[in-house]
């Protein structure tokens, strides 16, 4: 079985507002990067969105340790998760991703990792940077949409 890391990132401006994820693969000396958005989520759902995504992109069962600056995935992947499918996700946010989160992870063997964020982790700091550039990007274009500024 293939180890993969995914390091991913997450951003939303306004939090409800415009918001980007960015994701890093990476198997040996190959690496992937995947980013993507939305212009009306959470900072919570991009950090997510970005590890689904990740985990989509792999063709074939893999161990993969995910690496995140969120405690949300993290604690939500290594602790919540089992007592939330439990009790239906009631009372839980985001019920809709963490089902996509079961069915994106189901092939592989899971391990996540929290990094402090914006402490000069390259890979956090790259997916930081594609999350916010996707963003502002998506904010961009709203603002230019509906004539404001």
């Amino acid at each position: 079985m293939k180890h993969v890391t995914l390091f991913s990132d997450g951003s939303a401006l306004g939090n409800p507002g415009p918001g980007g994820y960015g994701t890093i693969l990476r198997y040996g000396e190959s690496e992937r990067e995947l980013s993507g958005g939305e212009p009306h989520t959470t900072n919570n759902r991009m950090e997510l969105r970005g590890v689904i995504e990740g985990l989509k992109a792999l063709k074939e069962p893999c161990s993969v340790e995910i690496i995140s600056d969120s405690s949300y995935v993290v604690k939500g992947i290594n602790e919540w998760l089992e007592n939330w499918i439990k009790r239906d996700f009631k009372k839980v946010k985001n019920p809709d991703l963490w089902n996509d989160y079961i069915a994106a992870s189901a092939p592989h063997h899971i391990k996540a990792t929290w990094v402090r964020g914006h402490n000069g982790h390259p890979e956090n700091e790259r997916c930081d940077l594609l999350a916010r550039s996707i963003a502002e990007q998506i904010k961009e274009e709203h603002n230019g949409s509906n004539g404001a500024h």
